[in-house]
């Protein structure tokens, strides 16, 4: 392992000052070297406490909280003209933290800037309610912020997942304190800094960084923290929402998930081989909605399967900053680690490995963390790869026999995030997205995404709707307003 590039550890953003620590702090490790990319200050209790302080009163100040919302509009728009003017510096950052590929990096940052946007129309234009009334007074409803929010994102797309929390919770009115992964923390500095360029009242966006079970769970437990959106796996989901079910405040989840990607024999299955490869192997399937269980008409499963298997062939696996390279490194070795035992798993299950299931044999990618695509089959809807979020590049194929058989192998889950659905039948479509327990489906496409849709998960795979409107709804609380008509309340 090479020396460092930087010794003195990067700072974090409280009330607009950068703070640092030169004995506390942790590596930012490049997956597809190895190599130490620098060191990061780490947020201590003390940290933590400063500032949820400093928030909470940047927060209750008439410059942030009054702040009309055609002005508040104005300073995420300049955050997103900003993020468009850094855009490579944000893709390199995420790059060199998780190892995604150039273009997939360089597409996310576009994306944070046209959320942004997106959320500064959202802020100018959203109205409130009329409701009806049931006598002689007028009745409306009237939107709040909570305050402090505290944002948690996770490490697969921090460029997507930051912009996708700190927009709408600005956008409602609240100091946010955005808390990054360790393994991908510098896109949330530099997103700090260009809120304060953007015009942000100091302590209005706060960045620690530090461990999740230290920084993380201190701002969790803080009394002064009014809400929590946390973005990443269901075991720390479920322990997060227990505190704040303790606590009695509102709480976002968006966790894991198991999605079942579904071809019936009448799909356009070369159309089908695309989306599925994109679904499980883009960002090395590190994706929250990865298409990681495939079931396939029984019809024309060897077909199917031997067209993926021609396709998945030929994805390039190499450096990530290498422009014809389709799959980067995982973004840790441990969590390659991770992926290796439950393929091993798969084997003693009886699982055949058809693809990869290994690591790549070119000397250049040694150092790296990197994993081959690869394709299960001999599995049922019981084995622990098909039952656990293996957040990697592997994909189970199960055969199914009729819409039946179908549904109750794909609800079989405790997940339920997303679905895919080839078929040419529409009416087939239909009734399988309704029966489908999943917050989002996609039909004859897969991963097509957009900020105007409301994106969540049912059962073990999260509370709470963002993205869209209810994006910003879910950082505000609704208070009711009655106004008397009946003039003898007058003097």
């Amino acid at each position: 392992m090479e020396q460092q590039t930087n010794l003195t550890p990067k700072a974090f953003l409280i009330n607009g000052e950068w703070v640092s620590h030169e004995q506390d702090y942790f590596e930012s490790i490049n997956p597809a070297s190895g190599q130490v990319n620098y060191r990061l200050s780490t947020a201590n209790h003390e940290d933590v406490n400063l500032a949820v302080r400093t928030a909470t009163n940047a927060a209750r100040q008439s410059s942030w909280r009054d702040m009309l919302p055609h002005a508040r509009a104005q300073i995420l728009n300049r955050m997103a003209a900003l993020i468009t003017e850094r855009a490579e510096d944000f893709a390199r950052l995420q790059m060199m933290e998780n190892g995604k590929v150039w273009a997939e990096c360089k597409n996310q940052a576009a994306s944070a800037a046209a959320t942004f946007r997106y959320y500064a129309g959202v802020c100018e234009t959203l109205g409130a309610e009329v409701t009806p009334s049931r006598g002689n007074y007028l009745s409306m409803v009237a939107y709040e912020p909570y305050g402090v929010v505290a944002a948690i994102t996770p490490w697969n797309s921090p460029l997507t997942m930051e912009a996708q929390k700190v927009a709408p919770a600005l956008a409602a009115g609240n100091a946010v304190i955005l808390k990054p992964s360790e393994v991908t923390p510098s896109a949330a500095v530099l997103l700090g800094e260009l809120g304060l360029a953007a015009g942000l009242p100091p302590g209005i966006l706060n960045v620690l960084t530090g461990h999740g079970a230290t920084t993380g769970k201190a701002l969790v437990e803080h009394p002064g923290v009014r809400m929590i959106s946390f973005t990443g796996g269901t075991a720390s989901g479920r322990a997060i929402g227990m505190v704040a079910a303790d606590r009695i405040i509102p709480v976002a989840l968006e966790l894991g998930g198991k999605s079942p990607h579904i071809v019936f024999d009448d799909a356009n299955l070369a159309a089908a081989v695309e989306g599925i490869v994109g679904g499980i192997f883009e960002g090395s399937g590190q994706s929250c909605v990865a298409g990681s269980r495939l079931f396939v008409q029984r019809s024309v499963y060897e077909k199917l399967l031997t067209l993926l298997i021609e396709r998945t062939e030929r994805i390039k696996v190499g450096l990530p900053e290498d422009a014809n390279v389709e799959m980067g490194p995982l973004a840790t070795f441990a969590h390659r680690e991770r992926i290796e035992q439950l393929v091993d798993s798969a084997r003693d299950e009886g699982g055949k490995i058809r693809l990869g299931g290994k690591r790549p044999e070119q000397p250049e990618l040694q150092q790296g963390a990197f994993y081959l695509p690869t394709i299960i089959t001999e599995l049922n809807n019981q084995n622990t790869c098909v039952r656990e979020e293996i957040f990697g590049p592997v994909l189970c194929v199960l055969a199914f026999e009729d819409e039946e058989d179908l549904i109750k192998q794909a609800n079989d889950s405790v997940y339920g995030l997303a679905s895919g659905i080839w078929t040419s039948n529409y009416q087939r479509a239909w009734r399988i997205a309704c029966a489908l327990e999943t917050g989002l489906v996609w039909i004859n496409t897969y991963k097509q995404l957009s900020i105007s849709t409301p994106f969540g998960g049912f059962k073990n795979s999260g509370i709470g709707r963002e993205k869209g409107i209810n994006g910003v709804r879910i950082y505000q609380q609704s208070k009711g307003i009655y106004w008397s008509m009946d003039p003898r309340s007058l003097p």
